[in-house]
């Protein structure tokens, strides 16, 4: 790949979906874009290129970022997060909203949708009592392909081996075969939708929690900003907002306030005075 031709994919990655590609990351562009092109039988980066001025109407921008962004996800991931969840923050929204009896939840960049489902699975299994709640689980990604999947609820013998404990998978799972699938009911929790961060984003409902895991820190610092200024508007008053690890809000927006004690990524939006 040349450096004339990273440059054209760097840009196209970074105005579709907001990703930074830093120099020295071809190895990665030709190792993501390789399955796409032996689909559409082409030689090399440049014809992939060539092909942008005849087929740019049908699509082919988006199948090049639906290549190259991650989709790295697991049943319950780092375990930390998800204790913070059961032990202060689904106890905390439900003594503040045990008068209107709902809770939105959205989990953003969810890829293959083990994260949402973590959410669906702890709910029924440590929170009965939301059985008479209207609970509302939204879950969105840029990738169309990672949504059907997601949708159909059914992971291999290694996704389920990740994170996921066999009580659990025994409880809410169907075996087809070499997969597992989740059960209608669980798969029902969630509503699964295409939508890109970086990007215009359509109307959302007030939301008590969200999860925006480990995918800040493909953004530049303005996309960070813009998102978590979004995020301010789109959180209820004493919201919370979750991050991976290696995020955070500090120097990027001051509406936040990081909960300590759980050292899960967890912020609180600052309440109005």
């Amino acid at each position: 790949m040349t450096p004339q031709e990273f440059d054209v994919v760097r840009r196209i990655i970074q105005e579709r979906s907001g990703i930074v590609l830093e120099p020295g990351k071809e190895y990665l562009v030709e190792t993501r874009l390789a399955p796409l092109m032996r689909q559409l039988n082409l030689r090399s980066i440049g014809e992939l290129i060539g092909q942008l001025r005849f087929q740019s109407s049908n699509g082919l921008h988006r199948h090049i970022v639906e290549a190259m962004v991650t989709t790295e996800s697991s049943f319950f991931r780092d375990h930390h997060p998800f204790e913070g969840l059961r032990k202060v923050v689904f106890p905390d929204l439900m003594k503040r909203r045990l008068q209107e009896r709902r809770l939105n939840i959205w989990c953003a960049a969810s890829s293959t949708g083990q994260e949402p489902y973590s959410i669906a699975l702890m709910i029924r299994e440590h929170f009965p009592e939301l059985a008479g709640w209207r609970v509302s689980i939204l879950a969105t990604d840029l990738s169309r392909v990672v949504l059907e999947r997601a949708r159909e609820g059914r992971f291999n013998q290694i996704e389920v081996n990740r994170g996921l404990p066999a009580a659990l998978l025994v409880k809410y799972f169907e075996q087809h075969g070499t997969e597992w699938q989740l059960k209608p009911a669980i798969r029902a929790l969630v509503d699964f939708q295409e939508m890109n961060l970086a990007q215009a984003w359509p109307p959302l409902p007030g939301m008590d929690l969200v999860l925006i895991r480990n995918v800040m820190i493909y953004f530049d610092v303005e996309t960070k900003k813009a998102i978590l200024s979004r995020l301010q508007r789109v959180l209820r008053p004493d919201g919370y907002l979750l991050l991976g690890g290696a995020e955070t809000t500090f120097g990027l927006n001051d509406s936040y306030v990081r909960i300590e004690p759980l050292k899960a990524g967890l912020y609180q939006l600052v309440k109005d005075e």
